[in-house]
């Protein structure tokens, strides 16, 4: 959420910010409703401390033994104007708050300007060689169907289009993928591991900003009024809603594995298949909340710390920064890793590390308490996939597959999975 105060100050700051992220958002009239509250917010002050000085005078006049009848029915009077002075009141917060909630966070000053992904910034390029092949080249579904690891099409007689079944080492790569991945966030990089529940409440869907505005992509189970998480973003930055930090607690990083669920509403084509677009997949995510003056930096080494994954698997990859109109609804600056896919000779986003500054912490009311000032503050938070499986799955199986039809494992994840090969016997 967006601080009022900003949008008081400097409202044409707001929605400079807004179009350079594409939102056609009526910042004014959230001005106008504010300066309303604002001004019956004062009338209301004046009223009770009227009613205060009334009140003063009818336990004078009492203790004199004087009539105070008059007086008494002006402090009726008084009471009654307060009473649906405060009702309004509360009906203009909500109606604030609601509106509020639409209005997106600003990008942030050094965030590229562009239309669209188009106007994505090249960062840097890992794995210079892409690599080639002096045969045919095989699309993850082929390998998939052919080793017999990868079973689309009785995913979907369970569930429906895009929910991928994994079978034998298929199941054994996807996880080995996960157990390396959280052992890296967790012993070499020192996040603390959380294993969240898959199943929010609309506040916490609320705090991290998938709703209300993008309430088309969840799945939404309506007799409990409950979400199934897009991303575990949504649980381990909940964990300290409505809480003050301790300042010297900052940075707390979090990773956690969830399975992920998108209903991905309008997607359709050949960009849906297989692997390239689907409902539910595996996550392992890295989480911040972070002092404010720290937290650009701490996006960097959140950066980092997805990237170093790529790189002991050996897939090429390249991170782009997004301009201001390709950044998400609650990201003020983001940067994407996109995998190598030599079968769709492309570029497959398979993280995304962004920071939200205060924006998710406001709807959430996360601060931390000053240790000199004692003070408290919003603080920061970040997030990032460290990384997410399915496209990492796409790049992995066509970038390690043999003139064999065979798939090469990893060398990291040998100890993992027990076999170097996937097709051929132990």
């Amino acid at each position: 959420m967006l601080d009022m105060q900003l949008i008081r100050d400097d409202p044409e700051l707001v929605i400079s910010g807004l179009k350079r992220k594409g939102a056609d958002a009526d910042v004014f009239a959230i001005w106008e409703l504010d300066k309303e509250w604002r001004t019956m917010l004062s009338k209301a002050d004046a009223l009770r401390h009227q009613r205060n000085t009334v009140s003063k005078e009818i336990s004078q006049l009492a203790k004199e033994g004087k009539d105070f009848a008059e007086i008494r029915e002006q402090m009726k009077s008084i009471a009654e104007e307060i009473k649906v002075l405060e009702e309004n009141l509360r009906e203009l917060e909500e109606t604030i708050h609601d509106k509020m909630l639409w209005l997106p966070n600003i990008p942030h000053e050094t965030a590229p300007d562009g239309s669209s992904e188009e106007d994505n910034v090249l960062v840097r390029q890992w794995g210079e060689e892409l690599r080639t092949f002096d045969f045919p080249v095989k699309d993850h579904l082929e390998l998939g169907k052919s080793l017999d690891i990868l079973d689309f099409p009785r995913g979907s007689k369970i569930s429906g289009s895009g929910f991928p079944l994994y079978k034998g080492l298929g199941a054994s790569l996807e996880r080995a993928l996960l157990n390396f991945m959280l052992d890296i966030q967790v012993k070499e990089k020192g996040y603390r591991e959380v294993f969240p529940p898959f199943l929010v409440n609309r506040d916490s869907m609320i705090g991290t900003g998938q709703l209300p505005k993008l309430a088309s992509d969840m799945y939404h189970c309506e007799v409990d009024d409950m979400f199934l998480i897009p991303t575990a973003e949504v649980p381990l930055t909940n964990l300290h809603r409505d809480e003050i930090l301790p300042e010297d607690r900052l940075p707390i990083r979090y990773a956690g594995y969830t399975a992920c669920f998108r209903r991905e509403a309008g997607s359709y084509g050949k960009e849906t298949r297989g692997f390239l677009r689907v409902h539910q997949f595996n996550k392992i995510e890295l989480v911040k909340f972070v002092h404010p003056d720290q937290s650009y930096d701490e996006l960097e080494s959140l950066l980092v710390d997805a990237e170093e994954i790529l790189q002991k698997l050996e897939i090429p990859y390249r991170v782009m920064e997004l301009c201001a109109s390709d950044l998400s609804f609650a990201a003020a600056k983001c940067y994407d890793i996109e995998v190598w896919s030599p079968a769709e000779t492309s570029w497959l986003e398979a993280s995304s590390c962004s920071n939200f500054e205060d924006f998710q912490a406001r709807r959430m009311n996360i601060r931390f308490r000053s240790s000199e000032t004692k003070k408290t503050s919003f603080v920061h938070t970040l997030n990032g996939s460290g990384v997410a499986t399915s496209r990492l799955m796409v790049a992995l199986l066509e970038n390690y597959q043999t003139d064999e039809g065979t798939i090469a494992v990893p060398e990291v994840l040998r100890p993992y999975m027990g076999v170097s090969m996937i097709g051929l016997p132990r």
